[in-house]
């Protein structure tokens, strides 16, 4: 049989029940590729009526499955980072691991012994193994921002709302009215393309069409590199405090909001406002605070310094969470 690294099919589309184990040797970087090659593995291997006898019995011949990784931390990474991605919502990544190893455990060979590793354990070797500039290119994320046509027309119907993005550091260079011409153009080009379901168009309408769509995806990028643009900004208050249980939004609001006015253009007040209006993705931005403090605990224990002892809770952009979450129940 040819080897699974040298057939794609044999990751990605071929089940095989005797299959119980799969060896990681390729640089897979997608999480779900490397996943949807690793559960090739995890298929049921049973047989009913094993000693002809009993038509009721089945006897599994296959009760676990195996992915052995010889890379710790690019397996570790992928995992946070599939684990997080099937929980966009919750605010700690911990709890989104957690619930992703109690189906999926993790073990890990020292030489002599097999041990299972926690979600804080698995965070803290991912986020060892990750650079600072890749843990910065989380606030330079699309996912910290919402630009669909909800969004931009609640800013829109909100007075406040659109005086606060047209103070955002080079809004006005975008051009006037441009909310409602990603809008206005999105809609027509939605309209366009459901009258093209029922008869075929014109020549002028497929190219009033083809403009219409390249004009907003074009502007509706622009508004979003703005507004990412102003988030950048947002973690440099990570570093105006050593106050670790209190959150982002606390240093910002109580502490420095002075300062945050001079940083970013805006008022604390513009910035809530835009953040109720889901402008912002708080969940996203709890996500990268909690990157930026595992990474830093991790690097400072290594070189033998315990920055904060005795911390029990970290502090994210909107919530607190347990420093060290409970021990996983796995079945």
């Amino acid at each position: 049989m040819q080897s699974p690294w040298s057939c794609g099919k044999l990751t990605t589309g071929v089940t095989v029940a005797q299959w119980s184990s799969i060896l990681m040797l390729r640089n897979l970087k997608s999480p779900e590729t490397y996943f949807q090659a690793a559960f090739r593995v995890q298929s049921p291997w049973s047989i009913k009526n094993p000693n002809g006898d009993n038509p009721n019995e089945e006897e599994i011949l296959k009760p676990v499955c195996f992915v052995f990784d010889f890379a710790p931390t690019r397996a570790l990474r992928q995992l946070c980072e599939y684990g997080i991605g099937l929980s966009p919502n919750e605010a700690n990544p911990e709890v989104a691991v957690k619930d992703l190893v109690a189906f999926l455990p993790v073990l890990a060979y020292d030489g002599a012994n097999m041990t299972q590793i926690d979600a804080g354990g698995i965070l803290d070797i991912a986020m060892a193994g990750t650079s600072a500039t890749l843990l910065a290119r989380k606030w330079e994320s699309a996912l910290l921002v919402n630009v669909d046509n909800s969004t931009l027309q609640r800013i829109l119907e909100n007075p406040e709302a659109m005086a606060a993005v047209e103070r955002i550091e080079g809004w006005r260079t975008l051009g006037d009215n441009v909310i409602e011409t990603v809008i206005n153009k999105s809609e027509k080009v939605k309209s366009l393309k459901n009258k093209a379901k029922e008869k075929t168009l014109t020549n002028k309408e497929k190219k009033e069409l083809s403009e219409a769509e390249k004009e907003y995806k074009s502007k509706r990028k622009l508004i979003q590199e703005k507004l990412i643009k102003f988030a950048t900004r947002i973690p440099a208050f990570m570093y105006l405090t050593d106050f670790r249980e209190n959150t982002l939004q606390d240093v910002i609001t109580k502490l420095e909001s002075a300062l945050f006015l001079t940083v970013t253009g805006l008022t604390v007040q513009d910035f809530h406002l835009l953040v109720k209006l889901k402008v912002f993705n708080t969940e996203q931005m709890n996500q990268a605070v909690f990157a930026f403090r595992r990474y830093e605990d991790a690097s400072l224990r290594y070189t033998g310094i315990e920055s904060h002892v005795g911390l029990t809770h970290y502090g994210l952009y909107d919530t607190v969470v347990a420093k060290e979450a409970a021990p996983a129940t796995y079945i």
